[in-house]
């Protein structure tokens, strides 16, 4: 972010601390139970939402070097990504055109072609169509060039490859990022290296897992034994970026700041700052690195979690520093674990009558704006 909006934002939760307040909404809102758990609404989402929105699915770094491709699935879709000899990233449906099967099994790897397991039909790593067993006799008229792969539309910005189901065509995410573009350009991701991922499914609809996220208030009591002792309680600020948001979570040490030359101010080592990307990534922007959640909505009712560490590509070589990110993975990964565990929990009691609402108070101010924007979305906003 630029310098003079961080410390605009160090001032505004030193202001909210020194008159112990919370940072407010005008009122409290509510949201209706059933939207967590209708099976046609999450299809509504998957095919209004999930499947319209460019979204980063992809770090550039996992997809080191020219021949490298990585399979996996987005808005329900399986989905190929490679890189070609010229650098070139692509997205395309992992289906083979011929019969329909799987094309590409491994999760990753370095591959310049890609055979079929069934026929062994074999696409290069284009997407164009190179080989057809027996083409002669059994496909005579066969025309290779409309039989390359389905194509996603992406493109390769800001340290991610963005794609959607939208069409062809790269989508436009300075567009779609709607304000947040500069602040990705200097967060300058494409210097990170992915050195953890952790991968789970949870038992609870998307929403719930993002709306988790986006507020302190649970902080003091569901993180009382992990992180909650290093946070202010209750401090956080939103602002939002159309349908995107930037959340700072003040620490205790945010306190210390009018002590210091405000030219040493550093937004990051005294809050987190927390990126929503509107519908289904966060990235959580720490001291020294930061952490991607990225869901993929499963059915109304289960959500796959992927939470990586991304750690600065020259701090990446030693032992210590490996074992520095495997720590604060560790640390990451068990917080987070807390707030799934009472996703799981809000979910099982959703069908049970005790409420016909969900209830945010007017610090929670981000969960009704984040679903205000679902809302509008699935009314064609």
């Amino acid at each position: 972010m630029e310098r003079a909006t961080e410390i605009q934002l160090a001032n505004e939760l030193l202001e909210l601390h020194a008159r112990k307040s919370a940072f407010l909404n005008e009122a409290a809102t509510t949201s209706p139970v059933e939207i967590y758990f209708d099976p046609e609404r999450f299809k509504a989402e998957r095919d209004s939402i999930l499947r319209t929105a460019p979204q980063p699915i992809v770090h550039s770094s996992e997809l080191p070097e020219p021949g490298s491709f990585l399979r996996r699935d987005f808005a329900g879709l399986p989905v190929l990504f490679t890189r070609d000899a010229d650098g070139a990233a692509h997205a395309f449906l992992n289906v083979c055109r011929h019969r329909g099967t799987r094309l590409v099994d491994d999760q990753n790897g370095c591959k310049q072609r890609f055979s079929c397991p069934y026929h062994a039909w074999t696409w290069n790593n284009r997407g164009e169509l190179v080989g057809v067993p027996h083409e002669k006799q059994g496909f005579p008229e066969l025309d290779r060039g409309a039989m390359g792969l389905k194509r996603l539309g992406s493109v390769e910005k800001y340290g991610w490859i963005w794609a959607w189901a939208s069409g062809e065509e790269a989508p436009n995410v300075d567009d779609y990022l709607a304000g947040l573009a500069g602040d990705l350009e200097r967060f300058d991701a494409g210097q990170y290296q992915l050195v953890h991922m952790d991968e789970e499914v949870c038992s609870a609809n998307w929403k719930i897992l993002v709306e988790g996220g986006i507020e302190a208030y649970h902080f003091r009591v569901a993180h009382r034994d992990t992180i909650a002792p290093h946070f202010l309680d209750n401090l956080s600020s939103y602002e939002s970026f159309g349908p995107h948001m930037r959340s700072i979570m003040a620490k205790r040490s945010l306190a210390e700041l009018p002590e210091q030359p405000v030219d040493d101010w550093r937004l990051r080592d005294h809050a987190q700052v927390l990126y929503s990307i509107f519908p289904i990534n966060q990235f959580l922007v720490q001291s020294d690195h930061f952490a991607w959640i990225q869901l993929e909505p499963i059915s109304a009712t289960s959500t796959r979690i992927r939470l990586s560490t991304l750690a600065p590509s020259d701090r990446v070589e030693s032992d210590d520093d490996m074992a520095h990110w495997a720590k604060n993975h560790a640390i990451t990964s068990k917080t987070l674990a807390e707030d799934f565990d009472i996703g799981e929990s809000i979910q099982a009691g959703l069908e049970s009558g005790a409420n016909e609402h969900l209830n945010f108070g007017r610090f929670e101010g981000a969960l009704a704006d984040f679903n205000r924007h679902v809302d509008s979305r699935l009314n064609g906003g």
